[in-house]
This record gives C-alpha cells, structure tokens and sequence, in this order.
C-alpha cells in the first residue's frame, strides 16, 4: 500500500502491515468490504457497526419525517403559495431531492466515511484546493446539523405549547415556556445517546412502525370525519398571502416550506461508520428514504390541504399551529385532535432524538480530522461505551445556548436555525460540484457498489440547478416590506459564520488541518 498523502495524525493512519482484510472479526467492526474502506481511507474503526440496514433506513425516515414535517411547519407554505403552491412545490422538491439524494447515495457508497461532504469534497476537488474547499464545507455540515438539532428540539417544544394552549383556554403561552420544554426534549435526547445508545438500532426500528402506522392512522381519520374542500379549489387556489406582487414569486418563497421536510438523507451518511456493509446499505438506505418519506408526505399534504377549510382561520387558530385546528375541526373534539397531535409530538422528539446522534458524529469526525477548536477533546471517544461522547455532550450544550435565543426574539432563532438549511444545501453543492467536475473533465472516480453510470453527469447536473435555485430563495424575508424584527437575518449570520471559520482556518487551522483526502491509501 501507498499513501496519496503524509499522515499527520496516527490515529487516522493504522498500520495495515499486519491486517489481513478478509479475516473473521467482530460483525460490530464490520465485514470484510467495511475494513478495506476503513484502510483505503486511512481511519481507525473506533464505533461499533451496530446498524443494519432496517435500523439505518428508519434512522433516516425518523429523521426526514417529510409528512410530520408538512404539518408542523404547514403555515409557510400556505401563506406564501397557498394550498396549490404547497402541493406543487412539494412534487418538486421531491423529484429534485430525488436527483440529489441518487447523487449523494453514490458518493456515500465510493467513501462510506462518517465525514460525508466534506470528506468527498477533499477528495474530489481539484487538488489545489481540497484543503480549503473541504474545510469550509466541514464547518458548514457541522452547523448544519448543530443548529437543525437546535431547531428540532424548539418545534418539539412549540408543539407542546401548542397543545396546552388548546386545551387550557386561560393559558398564556410565553417564550420562555418554549425554551424550557426544547431544553428537557435535548437533554432527553443527549441522555439516551450516551447512556442507551447500543439500543439506537432498536429504538429506530420500532419508530419506524410508529412514523408508518400513525400516518395510517392520520390519514384516515381526516378521510373519514374531516370536510372536504373541492379538489378544484385545493389544486388551483394560489395565495400571496404577505403580498409580494407576484404569485411566481410568493411561491417560490414559500417552498421553503417543502424543502424543509425533504432534507436530511445525508443523516444516514454520517452514521456509516456504525453501519454494516455500508457501501452497499447506505445508497439503497438513501434513495428508498427519499421515495417512501416523498410519498408519505405529498399525501399527507394533499390531504391535509384537502381538509383545511378556510386557509386564514387556520393560520390565526388559538392554539397557533395549523394542524391542530385541522384535527380539532375534524373531530370535533379537543380530545380527538390532542390524540392526533402526539403522535407528532412524539416523532418531533423522536427526530431530535436522531439529530443528536447525527450532529454529534458530525462533529466527531471533524475533530477528528483536526478542523474544530478544541479538537482531541471533541474527537474522544469513550473506550467502554464506544461514543464520542464529548461531541454529544456539546451537541446539548449548543441546543440550550440557541434556544436561550428565543427568550428574548424568536425571530433571532429563526435566522440562525435558518442557517442550518443554508449551511446543508452548501454542503450538497460543493460535494455534488466536486464529482460532477470530475466527471466532466474525465478524471478517474473512486470504485464503488452503487454507481450511476452514464447517467451520472446528467443527475449532477440536475441536481445542481435545483440545489442553486432553493440555496437562493432560502435567504428571502416572508414578505417584501418586513420591519426590522422580521427581516430574514439569515444571509448575514451566514455570512458571518463562513468568515469566521476563515478567520479560524487562517489564524490555527491551516497549520493542523490537511484533509481527509491526505490519508488515504491506495489499496494494491
């Protein structure tokens, strides 16, 4: 064996002189095809390969929850867009992500690394600038994840505010209120990844059939009871409800609301290090979770925007979210929609549950790669428990210090959760860019068990004008005329957030950091 580059780091360096691949091992450390990656890659296997391919695919779909998400977040798109903008936008995205996500899956399977991006992004890009290029995106996929854990954790808690206020009628919901219940929803989820985390696989497996039985549930109870608004009118009534001036555009905007629930497939990525025969798992993993939550959700969505009614009673119900008001109307019984929003409530929480386990691995193999102050501390890993677990710790730490935020505006949590999506989709432009570069100069790709053939150029190329035009329209305000304390701040704490990583990487980290792609061997 040969390195393409000098090894900095031992730990990332194992000696393969006395390794023989095939050997008999430990299924938790893999099979055979896993330690060769492992070595081609230059990484120690120091997590236990606890997930198979049932466990992953529900860690994804717990994850993306597209149609608990089209619900949560419901008041976005029909503000911006109305019920047929949602819809449309929604079949959209689905087929965008779709490109996207096939990319990704084909990149997982040439470099199943918990790294993901920023690892293809090193080893991909142009060689003069794998380093840097890679080093943004590693910051960029750590915020993401750090401030999305963030995010999940404050809709969980605002759901539950939500069902309060719906069934107390004196109850004055405050800010604060909201930020305590994210606070024990993330100390709940950070617990149960440090000290249950060999039942993860489990745990994921059985929400899986709670994610699928109460989308059954949902569905047919608002078939069933709930009114119909006449299809003519679902598919075709438009709303510019913040009053842009251009239905076009007011659409546009509003397709946040569908991008949001689409995101994630990545999540599956950085848990490939705990994956058995990942590079076979984690592509089909990534493409059946994007089918099946596309699915769930756009009929969910068509459905729920079949059953709504008046669009501006639901906005402005007492309880503040749109589905309650939708399930109460349904049944006619405060009882009734509170059973239906649980099981919500519960797959929110579950969804933070494995945006932990998400971002904190994230974190890790960043650390572990020399990119993060701080790094040997967060690049730990417990040797009894087998868990980064100073890296999870922090992903708690982090939680409570945004959602102290909203205390004082939660327009401010907003714009910085809000970087999360924009920092994501950077991330996938940067590692589709790279690959997509690769091919149209003609240079070699990396072997792999899922390829996209002939077809690769075309689905990259695909995949990057979706990803270029929703990067855009995620750093548009609500409405055109906001005051101050609606603008979207999220194009300057954007901004601020890669200069500062800029400033880190040229002040401390060019001096450690080399980049994944410097470790790699070449297998003879």
């Amino acid at each position: 064996m040969a390195l393409n580059g000098k090894s900095t780091d031992t730990k990332n360096d194992p000696s393969t002189t006395d390794i023989e691949l095939d050997d008999v091992a430990d299924p938790t450390d893999g099979n055979a095809q896993d330690r060769r990656d492992m070595t081609r890659m230059g990484k120690a296997q120091e997590l236990k390969r606890n997930f198979k391919f049932l466990s992953i695919f529900g860690f994804s779909m717990i994850l993306m929850q597209a149609w608990e998400s089209v619900l949560a977040i419901g008041s976005i798109g029909l503000t911006n867009g109305g019920t047929a903008g949602y819809i449309w936008t929604f079949l959209v995205c689905w087929i965008g992500f779709g490109f996207v996500n096939t990319s990704m899956a084909e990149m997982g399977s040439m470099a199943a690394t918990t790294g993901g991006q920023y690892h293809w992004v090193s080893e991909f890009a142009p060689r003069k600038h794998q380093k840097f290029l890679s080093y943004v995106m590693g910051w960029m996929c750590v915020l993401s994840w750090q401030t999305g854990c963030a995010s999940s954790a404050y809709i969980s808690g605002g759901q539950i505010q939500g069902l309060i206020a719906l069934n107390y009628e004196n109850y004055q919901p405050q800010g604060w209120h909201t930020t305590l219940l994210a606070i024990a929803i993330a100390t709940f989820s950070v617990f149960f990844n440090a000290a249950l985390a060999r039942k993860l696989p489990l745990v994921e497996a059985g929400l899986l059939s709670i994610h699928v039985l109460g989308f059954v549930a949902i569905m047919v109870v608002l078939w069933v009871l709930a009114p119909r608004t006449p299809a003519s009118e679902v598919f075709t009534n438009f709303n510019d409800g913040n009053h842009w001036g251009s239905m076009g555009l007011s659409v546009m905007i509003g397709s946040m609301a569908s991008v949001y629930p689409l995101l994630g497939a990545d999540a599956a990525v950085h848990m490939s290090e705990e994956l058995q025969d990942a590079g076979r798992t984690l592509p089909r993993s990534m493409i059946w979770t994007t089918f099946f939550n596309g699915a769930f959700g756009w009929i969910m969505l068509i459905t729920f925007c079949s059953c709504l009614g008046k669009v501006e009673d639901v906005l402005n119900s007492q309880a503040g979210i749109p589905f309650l008001a939708v399930f109460e109307n349904a049944t006619q019984t405060k009882g009734g929609a509170t059973a239906m929003s649980v099981i919500i409530v519960i797959m929110t929480i579950a969804g933070n549950l494995t945006g932990v386990a998400t971002a904190s691995r994230q974190l890790w193999a960043f650390s572990r790669d020399q990119g993060m102050p701080f790094s040997s501390y967060f690049a730990y890993v417990h040797p009894g428990l087998n868990l980064p677990i100073n890296s999870i710790t922090m992903t708690l730490v982090v939680t409570i210090l945004l959602t102290l935020i909203a205390i004082g505006s939660d327009v401010a949590l907003n714009s910085l959760t809000s970087l999360g999506t924009n920092a994501i989709l950077s991330s996938y432009m940067c590692s589709i860019g790279c690959i997509t570069w690769r091919r149209l100069t003609n240079q070699p790709l990396l072997p792999s068990q899922f390829s996209l053939g002939r077809w690769g150029l075309a689905i990259n190329v695909i995949s990057m004008m979706f990803l270029a035009t929703i990067f855009i329209f995620a750093f548009f305000p609500p409405g055109p005329n906001p005051a101050l304390a609606d603008m979207n701040w999220n194009v300057l704490i954007y901004g601020v957030a890669v200069v500062g990583s800029l400033l880190y990487y040229a002040f401390s980290a060019r001096k450690r950091y080399v980049g994944p792609v410097e470790y790699v061997r070449k297998l003879d």
